[in-house]
């Protein structure tokens, strides 16, 4: 396995965190593909070039790009057409990049495969899955708002190989609820990517009302901190020596992505985390 950075987290201009990730030791980067520099329409061929030639200069590889557009996803099915569209952009941009995997939220998917969400998430899914399989890209969905069982039921309700996984353990603690390692077991077929983050519950929510309050950007009398709190590699409940455990069980031989959503020193626990990693994958 790899370590690789989510490079916006180190709140800096793109090449000097670019410069950044590689001083702290990562072997690739995640970048944010959704607005100003990095947006598809920004992107032209020659500054495609550019930036890939940068970090190949650099010593490094684009794990992955997010491309998440907020909001509630695709939950909502009026959005989609263009919603659609833009990820396909994110898609190509991808591949221009040298990577095959773009990650998103793609919002909550019910337990239920008969309510009516259900079947708008797998008409858009289906659509940016076989795009993914035209271009050779993946499609991965975050873990996070819902169970392990619930995705994996939803991702074999689908006939296109381009939608995918990206594995993030600490959404599962802080928000579902749902054991990390056994959710490895669940979606073995399908994890292309993960992100290395940590995460304590305090109590349990309910992930609805959570990714409706990242998607209308907040809600009343509801407090996060409340709920979860994101900490440093190793300080919360994901048990990672069982959890890489899991993954080579599995045959993932992929990047573990740090993400670093919070903190007032966000190079000093990017670099704790590369170390932190480093340690645990010598077992």
């Amino acid at each position: 396995m790899k370590i690789g950075v989510m490079v916006d987290s180190f709140r800096l201009p793109l090449k000097e965190g670019i410069k950044k990730a590689k001083e702290l030791g990562a072997e690739g980067i995640q970048i944010y593909a959704v607005s100003g520099e990095m947006a598809p329409e920004n992107m032209s061929s020659s500054k495609r070039k550019e930036l890939l030639n940068y970090i190949k200069d650099n010593g490094l590889v684009v794990s992955a790009l997010c491309g998440d557009l907020g909001g509630h996803g695709f939950a909502i099915k009026e959005d989609n057409p263009a919603r659609i569209e833009r990820s396909k952009r994110i898609m190509d941009l991808a591949k221009d990049l040298e990577t095959s995997v773009v990650t998103t939220h793609i919002g909550v998917i019910p337990s239920d495969p008969n309510h009516d969400r259900f079947k708008v998430l797998q008409e858009a899914c289906e659509q940016l899955g076989e795009y993914g399989d035209k271009v050779g890209a993946y499609f991965a969905i975050e873990t996070g708002p819902e169970k392990t069982e619930t995705l994996k039921r939803f991702l074999d309700s689908l006939h296109s190989r381009g939608v995918k996984v990206n594995y993030d353990p600490a959404n599962l603690v802080m928000v579902s609820g749902d054991d990390p390692v056994k959710g490895v077991y669940n979606l073995k077929d399908y994890i292309v990517h993960t992100h290395a983050k940590d995460g304590i519950m305090k109590k349990q929510s309910d992930p609805e009302v959570v990714y409706g309050f990242f998607a209308e950007g907040g809600i009343e009398d509801f407090r996060l901190e409340d709920y979860f709190v994101e900490v440093p590699l190793g300080k919360g409940q994901v048990d990672f020596p069982a959890y890489i455990k899991a993954l080579r069980d599995i045959g993932f031989d992929g990047f573990l992505t740090i993400e670093r959503e919070v903190g007032e020193n966000p190079e000093k626990d990017i670099r704790e985390a590369v170390d932190f990693l480093k340690a645990v994958l010598k077992y």
